[in-house]
């Protein structure tokens, strides 16, 4: 028997006397937006109810019965009405520049699309920018910003149908003060890196982002990172991170998250947490176990995945750092050189010792290449590195750097890597949230340009289709639960995350029975299903299933926003 939630009690109440005072039916509407007779989850947990949602300019007014009329009312019988989803982990970074509609999440129900694994769009010094320029891919944009806070005025200014929220890049503060080499900081330099991320975090960052399998944000020691966390902690920010490593030394790298959590009292976010490589599969009891002691011992720990066995990535991630010390330039200049392409070679084919191989962790037969810059190698778009080594009568490793030198670029290379019964385990686990760790973007245009992970167009849908309503691994209410108040409550956000009255109107309609992931490894350009309206700040981004082209989307800035200068 399903409990009714007191949230939802309380909101029913609450929402009943509101009602009452805004008139009969043929008064002047009272609301914007009546979202009428849907089944509500209302992003608690708790089991959902049948009522209405009013919305009046950005906000929820009323919850429940609601007797005033909107200038706009919506039939919502049958449907599900949440709040709209949060995506964890986004790369919309550049998407949102080319095109502000954000289709690709919006279709699947994200209002609020969360930035800056490791790497984030400001701070930047005149190089950085520079240098950014020179490497854009297939989206091209001129960077007149040079702060965090500046980029998100820059999406406001431009108008954007999501909201957006993000970290200050550990590697990208990093990057500011030190360059792209494996250096360590002089005391002075570390004060002017922890003034940076104090700055961030006034301007609206919600912690600082590590990415620590990737040069240059590998070159941080464990005191690098603390130190800056420790700032955004007392700006009431977290610490989230892609860890050290997600494979052969997995638990070490837990370990180190929650040291740091402790040390500088923040607490602390995996980034799409998984056991890569089948010798790792039956690390998943080991882990979990530790972060459930850190938790119970009073440091919170959480995490966040995507539903898919691949991860995507780029060619760095199958070579060792060292030989991408300095950037991508430099990279790329070494493995001009006989002597170090064999010394690469030959580090390739074994497990790294200080650096996670992902070349080996899957193989070059499960490595799919799908993203170029230079238009000759596009054809190659879809096929593995195993496929284009035989292509062209050379080893994968020896192919591995001839693509990254011929295209000037990491290559966007897709990586199977994990078990799908763990996908399952994790997707039950309490604390776990959802990112889709790619960009928002449309089935067109630039976008076809390059190939995709099918979880760019599917994470969200895949979740609410395949495992909540055909394998039932969790109830819908508590998927709901885990889409929206536990990523809102972990980042400290006021007013997001819940269908109450007061709160943003960020509202998903969708079909529980249809909705749906339609993209798929060998066609990846495919949206999602299911998710008929939604709507941003009170504002509809997605009406009867198509974008309305409105861009009501706002930068969502954390609790340390002007008050940690």
């Amino acid at each position: 028997m399903h409990r009714r939630s007191p949230f939802v009690a309380a909101l029913l109440a609450s929402s009943l006397l509101l009602s009452t005072s805004a008139g009969a039916r043929g008064a002047a509407p009272a609301y914007d937006v009546v979202i009428r007779g849907g089944t509500l989850y209302d992003g608690s947990g708790g089991a959902p109810v049948v009522g209405d949602i009013a919305l009046k300019g950005d906000r929820i007014v009323a919850v429940g019965t609601v007797a005033g009329s909107g200038r706009t009312e919506i039939d919502a019988k049958g449907m599900a009405v949440a709040p709209g989803f949060i995506n964890m982990l986004s790369w919309a970074t550049e998407s949102l520049i080319a095109d502000p509609r954000s289709l690709s999440d919006i279709r699947q129900g994200v209002t609020l699309e969360v930035m800056g694994e490791g790497w984030s769009m400001g701070p930047f010094n005149a190089t950085m920018k520079a240098q950014e320029t020179e490497r854009q891919g297939d989206i091209k944009y001129d960077i007149s910003w040079t702060t965090l806070g500046d980029y998100f005025a820059y999406l406001e200014k431009r108008g954007i149908a999501p909201n957006v929220a993000s970290f200050v890049g550990a590697a990208t503060v990093r990057v500011h003060e030190l360059g792209e080499g494996d250096v360590d900081p002089t005391p002075e330099q570390l004060a002017r890196m922890r003034a940076l991320v104090r700055q961030a975090m006034d301007e609206g960052a919600l912690g600082v982002g590590s990415s620590l399998i990737y040069a240059p944000g590998s070159y941080a020691e464990t005191d690098e990172l603390v130190a800056l966390t420790s700032e955004a902690a007392r700006c009431g920010g977290m610490y989230i991170s892609h860890m050290r490593s997600e494979g052969d030394r997995l638990e070490e790298a837990v370990d180190e998250l929650i040291a740091i959590a402790r040390r500088s009292g923040a607490p602390a976010e995996i980034y799409h947490l998984k056991m890569a490589g089948r010798a790792n599969w039956d690390k998943f009891a080991p882990v979990v176990a530790k972060i459930e002691a850190a938790r119970a011992a009073g440091t919170r720990i959480t995490a966040d995945m995507y539903t898919y066995t691949a991860g995507a990535t780029g060619l760095d991630a199958a070579m060792p750092t060292w030989v991408q010390a300095g950037g991508l330039e430099a990279w790329i200049e070494r493995l001009k050189d006989p002597a170090i392409r064999a010394r690469v070679a030959a580090e390739m084919k074994k497990p790294g010792s200080d650096w996670e191989n992902l070349y080996i962790g899957a193989g070059a037969d499960k490595m799919i290449l799908t993203g170029f810059k230079n238009d000759a190698l596009k054809p190659l778009t879809g096929k593995t590195l195993a496929e284009v080594a035989a292509m062209r009568g050379k080893s994968p490793e020896e192919t591995a750097m001839d693509l990254v030198v011929e295209d000037g670029s990491r290559v966007g290379t897709v990586y199977f890597l994990m078990s799908e019964d763990n996908v399952r385990r994790q997707i039950q686990l309490p604390w776990m949230s959802f990112g889709s760790d790619a960009a928002s973007q449309a089935a067109e245009g630039v976008f076809l340009k390059s190939g995709a992970h099918p979880r760019t167009y599917g994470n969200f849908a895949r979740l609410l289709g395949r495992y909540v309503r055909d394998e039932k691994l969790i109830p819908l209410e508590e998927a709901v639960r885990r889409l929206t108040s536990l990523p809102a409550g972990n980042l400290n956000l006021q007013d997001r995350g819940a269908l109450r009255p007061g709160y943003f109107g960020d509202v998903v309609i969708f079909d529980p029975a249809t909705v749906a992931d339609r993209a798929t490894f060998e066609k990846p350009h495919q949206y999602a299903t299911g998710v008929r309206d939604v709507f941003v700040n009170g504002t509809a981004v997605l009406r009867g299933g198509d974008p309305t082209g409105a861009t009501p989307g706002k930068a969502v800035r954390g609790s340390g926003w002007k008050r940690c200068s």
